[in-house]
């Protein structure tokens, strides 16, 4: 068998290697890194850039006391692993959540079935079905030198991020931002302009950033979701998301303007 990066998850925790320069990779070998019983899964994934083969599966204990290997939490692993085998690694945790959540037929009830690499089939009515994409978006707004900053009720830290939310049936992605900023803060915007995207394997989003411009209103925060909100400058800046996040990245943009 050609050498294969195994992805290899517990739960929420994926399977490191350590390297010899005391970094991280993924186990890269012929054959899978852990034991595999005989009903585990192993999913084929898309290749990776170079075309090496990539496989993922679970299992159902930790690996401890391993002086090669290191599990670790998949946000925890954007700091120690490459961009690509960060992203790879988000793929395989969706894939594994929606195989895991898919097993039935939603139709007649009946077992699913792997029909393609993406894709399954009922084996009694027939119905296809594919990974869903949780789509949110998320926006930075402006109202001078100063942009408006969230804190969330469910932030386990006492940290400020940004408006976000989830794009409702029959929204654009502009109107989703324009109502979210209006239901969570209470203002208007406008000049709403594309940013970037990034997967949010948390467990399977996408999130698309955006800026906009204030155009009126006093902040009203939605209760229900917000437990802080106000505007900042770049110099009274309270703590701010890690650097994973695309808030992140929408607030290191503004900062260096």
């Amino acid at each position: 068998m050609a050498k294969t990066y195994y992805f290899v998850f517990c739960k929420e925790d994926l399977l490191l290697e350590k390297t010899a320069e005391g970094g991280y990779t993924i186990p890269y070998q012929e054959e899978p890194p852990t034991e595999v019983k005989p009903w585990t899964h192993q999913m084929d994934i898309t290749s990776m850039a170079d075309g090496s083969p990539v496989i993922t599966y679970r299992i159902d204990n930790p690996i401890t006391d391993s002086d090669r290997f290191e599990m670790i939490g998949l946000r925890q692993s954007y700091y120690k692993l490459s961009r690509p085998l960060y992203l790879k690694a988000g793929k395989c945790q969706e894939l594994l959540y929606w195989d895991q959540n898919t097993k039935y037929c939603g139709v007649c009830g009946a077992p699913m079935r792997m029909d393609t690499d993406i894709s399954k089939k009922c084996t009694q009515c027939g119905k296809e079905i594919w990974p869903q994409l949780a789509t949110a978006v998320i926006v930075l707004i402006h109202k001078g030198d100063e942009v408006l900053l969230v804190r969330a009720k469910n932030f386990r830290r006492d940290f400020f991020g940004l408006v976000a939310g989830f794009v409702e049936t029959g929204e654009t992605l502009e109107e989703a931002v324009a109502r979210e900023a209006l239901e969570e803060t209470g203002v208007k915007i406008t000049n709403i302009r594309y940013f970037a995207s990034q997967p949010w394997p948390y467990p399977c989003g996408l999130m698309v950033g955006f800026n906009a411009d204030y155009v009126s209103g006093e902040i009203h925060l939605q209760k229900s979701e917000i437990a802080k909100g106000g505007w900042f400058r770049r110099d009274n800046l309270p703590e701010i998301p890690e650097k994973l996040s695309i808030a992140r990245m929408l607030l290191d943009d503004w900062l260096k303007a």
